[in-house]
């Protein structure tokens, strides 16, 4: 381990090494590795560090039988040189407080409630864990959130130890290891007790706060969502900007915000109820006029975009005001054709075949049963001229 210089020290920002190796991998990706190295391979449940070294940008950091790969933009000029690597120390740390954070919150749900961490994720935004419970009361997340900021006010040390596999019975571990050999403990004394090999601060005030932001179940386990640190003070900068915004367009002071929301739900599907009454209204309008322009039993006609449920529910109407009508409804939206056909209960044609024999002049697909067909295709001819080839099939 004495490469890694990020255990060594987890706040080393920059360091010199030499180049061991410079080759492609099987997939043609350009690395290196170094004599010794700062930046963090991905494991352990946290991402790779990246930067810089000398002037190729690092985009992945990987350890591979035993090496660790930096994959860099482009080769190295020179390999014989000493070469200067930078970390992105806004990252690292970023990981460093969000690693030690959900030590932090897996040790208080357990150490309270008995819930044990099943599954953990560190992300670009969000750091999640899996609790071992189908269920989790806000009061508990609560208790367990209190409890979490409680110990980052205490300032409390995050210790590092190496130990043996025998060594590991003088300490009451929050779950078993799963490596055998080169142990390393992250330890919160009188708290927390774990194995890991990620990077983490030297105590717990740099965690500087923990926030529950919701949870959900995930078969039998909750997952809970949560961030640490600078995210806190992020999350907190946009939802207040949101809030703001809300303010405004609401007219709302921020504590009736939610009355002002509701408020506006209940007047959009008022707005939303007058308007389908309205829509009714109109086709039945529209639907007794068609009536009156009736022949031969049929009703036809080409409407300009007019949706498919439009001409459904218009169909609809004209058949149950007479059994004995034939509908045969074209529109024309945009570049396509929507098609319906309908008939009278004392109507005996099928207008599934009907709507299957017109069907193909439109490279179309559609449905139905032999009483209500509809369909639609590309308007490679013009709404009119489908229309008469359907009054044809009729007549």
């Amino acid at each position: 381990m004495g490469n890694k210089l990020f255990y060594q020290d987890p706040y080393i920002q920059s360091f010199s090494s030499k180049v061991i190796v410079q080759r492609k991998d099987e997939n043609g990706n350009n690395y290196i590795v170094l004599e010794q190295t700062a930046f963090y391979p991905t494991g352990g449940g946290q991402p790779h560090d990246v930067g810089t070294i000398e002037n190729s940008k690092v985009l992945i950091v990987e350890e591979v039988e035993g090496e660790v790969r930096h994959y860099l933009e482009k080769e190295l000029d020179d390999v014989n040189a000493a070469v200067q690597g930078v970390i992105d120390w806004d990252r690292r740390f970023d990981y460093m407080q969000q690693h030690a954070g959900q030590h932090i919150v897996s040790a208080a749900f357990e150490q309270l409630f008995g819930y044990k961490t099943v599954g953990f994720h560190l992300g670009n935004e969000i750091v999640t864990i899996d609790l071992d419970t189908e269920n989790l009361l806000e009061s508990e997340a609560a208790r367990a959130e209190e409890l979490s900021n409680q110990i980052i006010i205490e300032n409390r040390l995050i210790e590092t130890k190496w130990v043996t596999e025998e060594e590991l019975a003088h300490y009451n571990l929050r779950k078993e290891t799963k490596v055998k050999e080169n142990i390393r403990l992250v330890i919160i004394p009188n708290f927390d007790y774990n194995g890991c090999g990620g990077t983490h601060p030297k105590a717990t005030g740099e965690v500087q706060a923990i926030k529950i932001l919701d949870w959900e179940r995930q078969k039998k386990k909750t997952r809970v969502q949560f961030v640490c640190g600078n995210r806190v003070i992020k999350q907190l900068g946009q939802k207040h900007k949101v809030l703001m915004e809300l303010t405004k367009l609401l007219n709302a002071p921020e504590k009736e915000m939610q009355q002002a929301v509701s408020r506006l739900l209940e007047n959009g599907k008022n707005a939303e109820k007058k308007l389908e009454q309205s829509l009714e209204t109109i086709l039945q309008y529209e639907a007794k006029s068609l009536l009156a322009k009736m022949e031969k039993k049929i009703v036809s006609k080409v409407f300009q975009n007019k949706s498919i449920q439009e001409l459904q529910k218009l169909a609809r109407m004209i058949i149950e005001k007479e059994e004995e009508a034939i509908v045969l409804f074209v529109s024309h939206n945009e570049d396509r054709l929507q098609l319906v056909c309908a008939r009278g209960s004392a109507e005996k044609r099928s207008m599934k075949k009907v709507m299957g024999n017109v069907l193909p002049f439109i490279n179309g697909k559609g449905g139905g049963s032999d009483s209500f067909a509809q369909g639609g295709g590309e308007a490679v001819i013009s709404g009119e001229q489908m229309l008469k080839h359907l009054v044809d099939l009729i007549e």
